[in-house]
């Protein structure tokens, strides 16, 4: 009679488990879930630069006449130790571009700036400043030194975003 008590106690434990197995999926099939990204968040620069060129020791650049489908989405400027301007981009297809300034010296802010970029042959004549190519495994980039100011346009995006970034950037003067 214990036997059978036993026998009965291990089929229930079972069909418990295969009930709480199948509650659990369809649990999971009818409750949403998305496992993408959340998307990013267009932020308003305009008060950073007008600070940032107020405050800056170098002509401060931002793009203008970009379509809407470029999306700021970070921007900082800091001058605590040496004038710095950040504005970043996700381009139309999703890629990071993004606009980086300092007054530091060039060959450190460059090799921040691009996460170790290496400098090409390549240049590029945008307007009538010619900017420097540089490609790395993570960024691209294009690079033009000014007097007290290095200019780095860099991103995952193709050359021709960064160029089109390039040639968007003016400077109140």
């Amino acid at each position: 009679m214990a036997g059978r008590n036993s026998k009965q106690t291990v089929r229930n434990m079972v069909l418990s488990l295969g009930v709480s197995v199948l509650a659990a999926g369809v649990i999971y099939l009818f409750v949403p879930h998305d496992d993408s990204p959340p998307p990013l968040k267009r932020v308003d620069y305009r008060v950073e630069l007008l600070t940032a060129r107020r405050a800056a020791s170098y002509p401060v650049a931002a793009p203008e006449g970009l379509p809407k489908s470029w999306k700021a989405t970070s921007v900082r400027f800091q001058g605590d130790d040496f004038d710095a301007w950040h504005l970043g981009f996700h381009d139309p297809e999703g890629q990071y571009v993004a606009i980086e300034q300092s007054a530091q010296k060039p060959s450190t802010f460059i090799d921040d700036a691009t996460q170790g970029a290496e400098e090409t042959k390549s240049t590029r004549k945008i307007g009538d400043q010619v900017w420097r190519r540089y490609e790395g495994e993570r960024y691209d980039a294009l690079v033009l030194e000014g007097d007290g100011v290095t200019t780095v346009v860099t991103g995952s995006a193709p050359l021709a975003q960064l160029t089109t970034m390039a040639e968007a950037l003016k400077t109140a003067e």
